[in-house]
């Protein structure tokens, strides 16, 4: 496990060139479970990026990368922003990977980011709750086991207003029945 100065000095990093280029994004992922008060262990930091943003910014964004300390695959990332896949940068002096998203898996759900304190004293746009626990559970319906706990018990600590706004979003994709499911489970490890 890394230690979260890790955490916090990558991050930093990132969003000093992702706000320099005027890119918006939100963490995702494993961090906001912690951010919403769900303890879990997380090896890499997952961020969303506006894909017409960073598809603008193409060559400002490799200029950037060029002078940080992110080990990248240009012709990779290329590609993927043009897929609107995922695409990983490594931090070079915190060994800390990250995982960026130029879509939305979740319609709008960058307008609905919210800042929060994710280190002590320094704020980061956040993907909202609803949208984390939606995000969890299209990870879940395309076969990913280890959200399944996360989307639960962060649907059943969220208050009755964030249960109405994630039920409306799971609506939007589809997955009324795949979350009901999970919130009926009970609290057994996953295998």
């Amino acid at each position: 496990m890394f230690p979260i100065e890790a955490f916090e000095k990558t991050l930093s990093k990132v969003a000093a060139i992702l706000d320099k280029l005027s890119i918006r994004f939100h963490l995702t992922g494993g961090l906001t479970t912690v951010a919403y008060g769900e303890p879990r262990m997380t090896q890499d930091l997952d961020l969303v990026v506006d894909p017409e943003a960073i598809m603008n910014q193409f060559e400002e964004f490799f200029a950037e990368l060029a002078i940080s300390d992110f080990l990248y695959d240009e012709i990779a990332i290329r590609n993927a922003i043009k897929d609107k896949r995922g695409f990983q940068l490594l931090d070079t002096r915190e060994t800390l990977k990250l995982d960026l998203y130029p879509r939305e898996l979740i319609p709008g759900e960058l307008d609905r980011s919210i800042l929060s304190d994710v280190f002590s004293g320094r704020q980061f746009p956040v993907a909202s709750l609803a949208d984390a626990v939606i995000s969890k559970l299209i990870w879940v319906s395309k076969g990913s086991h280890k959200n399944r706990q996360d989307v639960r018990r962060m649907f059943l600590s969220s208050n009755p207003q964030e249960q109405a706004d994630i039920q409306v979003l799971a609506q939007q994709v589809d997955l009324v029945e795949l979350l009901n499911q999970l919130i009926a489970e009970f609290d057994n490890p996953i295998e």
